[in-house]
């Protein structure tokens, strides 16, 4: 995928909201394995006994979970950015085995095909890093088969939504806003700027997008 959106660190998409972090909870996604054993009878006769154990989930199988979801949905490895503040293996995708970051956070970003707008999907109210990525695998698969039984159109208009927030915040925030009064500059320019009294949307959007910003890095 092309663009500007980094796969670290996090590049939260404008519009969407976080979740504050008080109000993450754990999440109950899990890996399910498995296993067997034979036993040898008295008689010489042997008889095989399988079960399923849950192990708790680890960021490569719910990167994998995202990517295959995806991969269904026709996208391309390529063609995705899986955006979080985990560091990267040489792939450029999330590393395992890594101290959980403060802010546990994931937006994916993906394009479905030439001329298709990118698109967004953002989750942050668990918290570990593997339960967003699986609730983004879920939430995707629970699309797909919204499409499945007949709402083609009601999926559209969702990603059409996901589409419009997609995306990256402004990467520095002092940039457009007071670093000495955030709120109160923001404030400002936004009823400044706002379309309903006549502003310039483009400048509206740049202070949102900031404000966004800053947000993000006020709840880190």
């Amino acid at each position: 995928m092309s663009g500007p959106v980094p796969a670290y660190p996090l590049a939260w998409p404008a519009g969407w909201k976080r979740t504050p972090p008080a109000d993450r909870t754990h999440g109950r996604f899990n890996r399910k394995e498995r296993k067997s054993r034979t036993y040898e009878r008295t008689d010489g006769t042997s008889h095989q006994s399988s079960w399923t154990t849950n192990r708790e989930l680890t960021i490569a199988d719910a990167t994998e979970r995202v990517l295959q979801q995806l991969r269904m949905m026709g996208v391309h490895d390529d063609d995705l950015v899986i955006s979080s503040n985990l560091e990267l293996r040489l792939d450029g995708r999330p590393r395992s085995g890594q101290r959980a970051p403060a802010d546990p956070g994931i937006a994916v970003y993906w394009t479905a095909g030439a001329g298709e707008p990118p698109r967004c999907m953002a989750i942050d109210r668990y918290v570990s890093v593997a339960d967003n990525l699986a609730a983004v695998a879920a939430t995707l698969e629970a699309m797909r088969a919204i499409e499945r039984h007949g709402g083609a159109a009601i999926l559209e208009r969702a990603f059409s939504g996901f589409t419009a927030l997609s995306g990256p915040p402004t990467a520095d925030w002092r940039q457009v806003l007071d670093p000495a009064d955030p709120e109160g500059s923001y404030r400002r320019l936004r009823a400044k700027h706002h379309p309903d009294r006549r502003g310039d949307a483009a400048e509206f959007d740049r202070v949102q997008k900031a404000w966004d910003a800053y947000q993000q890095e006020a709840s880190c």
